[in-house]
């Protein structure tokens, strides 16, 4: 069960409760590179670690307001990195290792970075300009780029308070709770939902073998945890659901509490699967950087209903649809979603208005419809390609799909599909046309392998267009 109200306020002290309460109580565990090895550190032993990293930065001459661009898997080192960085007043820049060199020297640049830390420990010169972040940034996170270049947004240290006793609160977080490192640390996913809030609340976090997820080792990851719950995105809960026979040959899965999913759309038809293959409620949640991560999320079953389909409702937020002419919508009217919080980037106690389509119901739950940025108009109609995606993958061997405009008002469909199952073009345009208006069924399917994915695990529709459009 959940602690007291946390008194996290930002980076800086997220450990402090649980290193004076509970020194002994294992914060997380390292895999061995062939997963047979777990060593547990303490919150006594982080927490020694953050300080003396905290010294370290400062002896090489970083202090407050400098941006640290912090290049590392989910491993121990990027953990007292990141707090040792917030201890010193550092602003800490999370970067994907696996940016080519190219695209890492770019983001540095556009960072402004004092220097860089490499998963080698060593520090090195920054090839930004040395900018000053504001005293009260904690983090500089990049969005996806999912249909677009990467942007970067700033996090105060109580942006990251409110979003982690928002997270722990939704989902009763407490220090019998331990969790698998699925997701990367530096998107927000991972970083908040896995680590920050697992930390602020006294539980455990498994670090799995070379600081990344593997399919290969997951089952064992989850049994050697005794998680009690994990989040990821539809990709990776895909994955899972293609690999259950492998789980079921290990025996049956640790007694979870929930499955969270977030990062897009989860189907249906894999949310009751999942379910079933796990024991427990998949609860889908709706999240985005410039939010530090959660907005929304379904609740606990013993907390409200679940309402599959939704990414349920608000949580530590307020949530509003507009239309085009900035009114609210009435219940069940789609619309641009608005959020307001104080987790959101910015403060001022604005709207952000998150380009993302959809409708609230009359008890708050929020069903997510696509972007406005990936709206195709066809013959003066406007088409979401995430509509259109959903259909198409509910036809027989389509494992799923990604919709695109092709030239002027044309619209094309990648599809990948599933097992030895064979399925032809014509095969999925009849069912298109079978289940949707004639101005949305594509007009031509271009079968692929794989279709190509951001670092998050979400759908790169800029690749897409490039690639098939």
């Amino acid at each position: 069960m959940a602690t007291s109200a946390l008194t996290v306020t930002g980076l800086a002290d997220l450990l402090d409760r649980q290193a004076r309460a509970r020194p002994h109580a294992p914060a997380l565990v390292t895999t061995g590179r062939h997963g047979d090895e777990r060593v547990p550190l303490s919150y006594e032993a982080l927490d020694a670690l953050a300080d003396q990293e905290a010294e370290r930065f400062a002896a090489a001459g970083l202090g407050a307001g400098d941006v640290l661009g912090l290049v590392a898997g989910n491993t121990v080192e990027f953990v007292v990195a990141l707090l040792g960085a917030a201890r010193a007043g550092v602003v800490a820049a999370p970067l994907d290792p696996g940016l080519s060199d190219a695209e890492l020297r770019l983001r540095v640049g556009d960072l402004g970075a004092s220097a860089v830390l490499g998963g080698d420990g060593v520090i090195g010169v920054g090839a930004g300009t040395g900018r000053r972040a504001g005293k009260e940034d904690a983090l500089v996170l990049f969005t996806a780029g999912a249909t677009g270049r990467a942007r970067m947004v700033s996090l105060t240290h109580a942006n990251v308070a409110a979003s982690v006793n928002n997270i722990c609160a939704t989902y009763a977080l407490g220090p019998d709770d331990t969790t698998v490192a699925v997701m990367p640390f530096f998107h927000g996913h991972g970083l908040f939902a896995s680590l920050l809030s697992t930390l602020a609340s006294g539980g455990c976090v498994l670090l799995p073998a070379d600081g990344r997820f593997s399919a290969d080792t997951f089952w064992a990851d989850l049994r050697a945890a005794g998680a009690s719950w994990f989040t990821a995105v539809p990709t990776i809960h895909e994955a899972l659901l293609d690999r259950s026979s492998e789980a079921a040959d290990l025996g049956a899965p640790p007694p979870l509490r929930f499955v969270r999913s977030c990062g897009a759309p989860l189907n249906a038809a894999s949310q009751r699967a999942l379910e079933r293959m796990f024991g427990s409620p998949l609860l889908s949640a709706y999240g985005m950087t410039e939010a530090a991560h959660q907005i929304a999320s379904e609740p606990l079953p013993e907390r409200g209903p679940l309402k599959h389909g939704t990414v349920g409702r608000a949580t530590g937020v307020r949530l509003r649809v507009v239309d085009q002419d900035g009114r609210v919508c009435p219940a069940g009217v789609r619309g641009e979603v608005w959020v307001r919080g104080p987790s959101v980037a910015g403060g001022g106690g604005g709207w952000l208005r998150t380009g993302d389509l959809g409708w609230l119901d009359e008890d708050g739950y929020l069903s997510l419809t696509g972007r406005i940025e990936s709206l195709i108009v066809r013959g003066g109609r406007t088409i979401s390609p995430e509509y259109v995606e959903d259909v198409l993958a509910g036809c027989p061997s389509v494992a799923e799909a990604a919709v695109f405009a092709v030239g002027g008002e044309r619209i094309g469909a990648a599809v990948v599909v599933r097992g030895e199952e064979c399925v032809g073009a014509e095969d999925v345009l009849r069912y298109s046309r079978e289940r949707l208006a004639a101005a949305a069924v594509p007009d031509r399917i271009v079968f692929v392998s794989a279709l190509p994915r951001t670092a998050q695990g979400g759908l790169d529709r800029l690749a897409v267009r490039e690639r098939y459009g």
